[in-house]
């Protein structure tokens, strides 16, 4: 497999807006129309990005009479995306921690319980 077409598929995905449309087709096929009001971007914008995310695979659209339908055509990605959360969340963790430790440490040095 070559580095840059992974590379090229993380690229997509490193944008909170696409992201947000990503998140929005997880409960299945999307109108634009119904995209549009639930992201932080203009509609010229939001169309570049969901043109991103086809060219990658991620998406695919369909036309359906005037409104242009969008649906993911990789659900692979959501567990991509979960395992990254994942990963987030457990660095968030592992550094509570620590600075629970370094707390309780600076505690003990000053005889504080």
């Amino acid at each position: 497999m070559s580095d840059k077409l992974v590379a090229g598929v993380f690229k997509a995905l490193a944008h909170p807006i696409r992201l947000q449309i990503i998140n929005l087709l997880r409960a299945g096929p999307l109108c634009v129309c119904e995209i549009l009001p639930n992201i932080d971007s203009e509609q010229s914008n939001a169309s570049q990005h969901l043109a991103v995310l086809r060219s990658q695979g991620i998406v695919e659209s369909e036309r359906e009479g005037t409104k242009v339908v969008y649906r993911l055509k990789s659900p692979e990605v959501l567990q991509v995306i979960e395992l990254v959360e994942n990963m987030i969340l457990r660095q968030i963790e592992e550094t509570k921690i620590l600075l629970e430790e370094k707390g309780e440490l600076k505690c003990q040095r000053r005889g504080i319980r």
